[in-house]
């Protein structure tokens, strides 16, 4: 059988933060049912599509152990079915209000929405047995697709305080997937591919908190946990400078890198991203696999790749009172009220071309990697999975179409990467240094001027956890509120707070939410030194400790003695 030019894995993204009882709309639960519906749902169903037709799909999909806690939840499972009526319902009156007004056409899509959110009712009631994860469980067992982990809670690992900390979030990450997915996991997401190398690292904020100390790299822990493969992006492989443009914005920034430049002795050459290579770690084999710069703004871009297109849907413009979406992007991009309606035909039409041009990209990209090499390559596709089908509606089905061209292609083989790793196991090592593919190439996203409070509440909480750990090893009256403590701070770690922060698209709400886990934490840590000075609880702290058992009900298999200090 001849071999092809090259192989192309793709690696889908999943996140959404704890949202079950902490909201609902415009901030909370109706995230989680809005990706189900848009992401999960129609990416099961072009895996199950591709199979029906004799084609292995082959991508791999990871989902955040928050995630897959609130998948399973059964709080999550009528949540959504109530959301998928609300939307049926939804639309079915905005058929009656545009027959009133004669808008014939606004009825019509109308009707396209009404029927794929009814498709997606029957989907999760009737063919998945109201179970995304078991679906998806389920195809990985037959060989069709791969499912990877990542963090807890998502936690920005290079910037969290203390190495029990980042210990417990990548361990509990390994054992929740496990529960949900019966088997060890293999491949791990660095939340916001962020990665740190081992050196003598202080916290960029409240110094006072934690001192200078030797710090693990990153991979020690995945190393730790079985993992046997991550990812980074680029210019992590290729030695570029990851500082970026941001540094002068947060001084702390600049000083964090410059310690760790006066210490890594890695090298700074030109590497393929084409290729995985060896992370020296202790313990388990691990690999690491580069994200390819020529696939990634041809899908990413709103403004330069496929999902600017004019007759794709418009994400931003939605109609009163229903919120439903009518229009597509059309030529005038960033004036709402010139965008012509929707039309799904021509967009399907669209999709056609430009899985044409991918693949054709797919080929050019690897076939110069072999002719310079003399060997096939792997081209590393990473995306965030809600960008398919959520901000660009149309993104599953030119999947779907991608897949079905290369299942006909000799020159390109779609591959998982612990197939590739078994075929093509890495013999170069490379040591990498600090950086995410966050602007910038660093940690500005999640540490500014604005974020720094967000550090000083988690590197406090931190310490209070790793010294309470410590002090009650060997008890067990205590074993609930510890648990129930560690569960407050891996929400509090969520990378999700600062990022939207930031960026400002629900400021607000991480905000409340930030202080929330805060305030809880604080109360139930107060309540557990009261009990080991053998007072009873205030009010207060009762109080609080109820409330978060009902509220953050994640991780039933949670152990608080992760956070105790390594032997």
């Amino acid at each position: 059988m001849k071999k092809p030019l090259g192989y192309w894995a793709l690696m889908l993204h999943s996140h959404i933060p704890y949202v079950l009882s902490h909201g609902k709309s415009p901030h909370g639960t109706d995230w989680l049912s809005e990706s189900a519906a848009e992401c999960y749902l129609p990416l099961w169903d072009v895996a199950s599509k591709l199979l029906q037709a004799g084609i292995q799909p082959k991508f791999t999909i990871g989902f955040t152990p928050i995630l897959q806690e609130q998948l399973a939840h059964e709080a999550f499972k009528g949540e959504f079915v109530h959301y998928l009526q609300t939307q049926i319902d939804l639309a079915l009156e905005d058929q009656r209000d545009s027959k009133k007004k004669g808008a014939l056409w606004q009825g019509g899509v109308a009707y396209f929405w009404q029927q794929f959110y009814s498709q997606q009712l029957e989907f999760f009631k009737d063919r998945l047995n109201y179970s995304i994860l078991d679906a998806f469980k389920q195809m990985q067992d037959e060989g069709a697709l791969e499912i990877t982990t990542s963090a807890a809670t998502h936690g920005y690992l290079p910037l969290i305080g203390l190495d029990e900390c980042v210990r417990a979030q990548v361990l509990l990450g390994a054992t929740t997937y496990q529960k949900h997915f019966g088997r060890p996991a293999k491949g791990f997401w660095l939340p916001e591919c962020a990665y740190r190398p081992g050196y003598t690292w202080s916290p960029p904020v409240a110094s006072h908190l934690i001192p200078a100390q030797e710090r693990q790299g990153v991979e020690v822990f995945l190393s730790e946990a079985g993992l046997r493969y991550f990812f980074v992006d680029t210019h992590l492989l290729r030695g570029g400078d990851p500082l970026g443009t941001y540094a002068a914005r947060f001084p702390a920034l600049q000083q964090l890198y410059k310690k760790f430049m006066q210490q890594w002795k890695g090298e700074r050459q030109d590497r393929s991203p084409y290729q995985p290579y060896q992370v020296p770690a202790p313990g388990e084999e691990l690999s690491v696999f580069g994200r390819d710069p020529a696939t990634t703004v041809q899908v990413w871009s709103g403004e330069h790749g496929y999902p600017g297109d004019p007759y794709y849907l418009e994400f931003h413009k939605k109609h009163h009172p229903s919120g439903l979406r009518y229009w597509r992007i059309s030529e005038n991009k960033t004036d709402l009220g010139a965008k012509y309606p929707y039309e799904p035909y021509r967009a399907f039409e669209t999709i056609q071309a430009h899985a044409d041009h991918f693949v054709q990209l797919l080929k050019q990209t690897l076939k110069e990697h072999h002719d310079h090499h003399g060997k096939p390559g792997v081209l590393v596709s990473m995306y965030d999975t809600e960008l398919f089908g959520h901000w660009w509606f149309e993104g599953p089905e030119w999947l779907y179409a991608v897949i079905k061209r290369l299942a006909q292609e000799p020159d390109i083989e779609m591959i998982t990467f612990s197939d590739y790793l078994e075929q093509f196991p890495p013999e170069e090592p490379v040591f990498l240094p600090e950086g995410s593919w966050g602007e910038g190439g660093y940690h500005w996203v999640w540490l500014n001027e604005w974020t720094a409070p967000v550090w000083e509440a988690i590197y406090q909480a931190e310490t209070k956890m790793c010294a309470l750990a410590a002090q009650c090893a060997g008890r067990t009256d205590l074993r609930e509120p510890l648990n129930q403590l560690a569960r407050e701070l891996l929400l509090l770690e969520s990378s999700d707070w600062p990022f939207l922060i930031t960026t400002w698209s629900a400021r607000d709400y991480a905000e409340v939410r930030i202080a929330d886990h805060t305030r809880r934490f604080e109360l139930i840590a107060q309540m557990i030194e009261n009990h080991l000075q053998g007072k009873p609880p205030t009010k207060d702290q009762a109080r609080a400790y109820e409330e978060s058992l009902i509220r953050d009900q994640v991780f039933s298999h949670i152990n608080w003695e992760l956070w105790q200090p390594s032997s």
